[in-house]
């Protein structure tokens, strides 16, 4: 642990079972050669709380009930994954979902929702 700086953990979890193999940056699918794209799909602050991950679960519930979550987690290579991180600026967290898109779905994403 560094006593100069910020110590940059995040704690992570997987919006579903955790996938037993990993996809890689390109992938073959059907005969196809695919790139897979790492994209955040959805971020949300929220302040100090006592147990964050318990807080977190209700907006990130109601994001996968929204068009935009459903589609994502139809279309992930696998389980999106969540990442908390400390905002130490607001005195409070910051949620990422992340989500591993072949281009086809990844060109969609970005027009319709980028």
């Amino acid at each position: 642990m560094s006593i100069t700086g910020y110590q940059q953990t995040y704690y992570t979890g997987y919006l579903g079972p955790e996938p037993a193999k990993h996809s890689r940056e390109y992938m073959i699918i059907k005969d196809h050669v695919h790139k897979i794209h790492d994209v955040i799909v959805h971020q949300f602050s929220m302040g100090d709380v006592e147990d964050p991950d318990l807080y977190a679960a209700n907006p990130i519930i109601e994001w996968q009930r929204t068009e935009q979550g459903t589609w994502v987690m139809e279309h992930a290579m696998e389980s999106p994954i969540w990442h908390r991180m400390v905002d130490y600026s607001n005195f409070g967290y910051t949620y990422v979902i992340r989500a591993k898109l072949k281009d086809v779905d990844y060109t969609f994403y970005q027009l319709k929702w980028s």
